[in-house]
C-alpha cells in the first residue's frame, strides 16, 4: 500500500485544515510530488533523502493537500474557461498557480519543492 510523505498525525499536529478524508488528500499530494520529482523519491527512498529534503517534501505535501481540498472542484473541472454575461473565468497557469506535468500547484509551493533538487528535468 502506498504511504504518503506526511502522516495524518503530522498533518493535524501542524494545523491542517482538512476535516474528512485526510488520507485521500495526503496520498494525492504525495502522488503529485512523485510526478513533479519524476519518481526520484520512490527510486531513492524517502528515508534516504537528506533531512532538508524530507522536511521540504513534508511541507509541500501539507500545502498541496490543503490546496487540493480547497480547490477540488476547480481542479477536477473539465472546463478550461467560461464566460457568462461578459464575466469570464479561465483555469490553468496564472501568476500564482502553475500546471506542471499536469499537476496544478501554487508557484510558491513548487518553488519550495524545487529547492530539494529533485525537480530537475534532465537525467542525473
Amino acid at each position: 500500500m502506498y504511504k504518503p510523505y506526511l502522516s495524518e498525525e503530522e498533518y493535524l499536529n501542524n494545523g491542517g485544515l482538512i476535516e474528512e478524508n485526510i488520507e485521500k488528500y495526503l496520498i494525492s499530494a504525495s502522488r503529485h510530488i512523485d510526478s513533479l520529482t519524476f519518481n526520484r523519491i520512490v527510486a531513492k527512498g524517502f528515508e534516504n533523502l537528506t533531512e532538508f529534503q524530507q522536511e521540504i517534501i513534508k511541507t509541500v505535501c501539507f500545502d498541496m493537500a490543503n490546496f487540493d481540498c480547497e480547490n477540488e472542484d476547480l481542479i477536477n473541472s473539465v472546463l478550461q474557461s467560461y464566460s457568462i454575461n461578459g464575466v469570464s473565468m479561465q483555469f490553468g497557469s496564472s501568476w500564482n498557480i502553475a500546471v506542471v506535468n499536469g499537476v496544478a500547484i501554487r508557484r510558491d509551493t513548487y518553488n519550495l519543492l524545487m529547492q530539494t533538487g529533485l525537480c530537475y528535468r534532465g537525467v542525473r
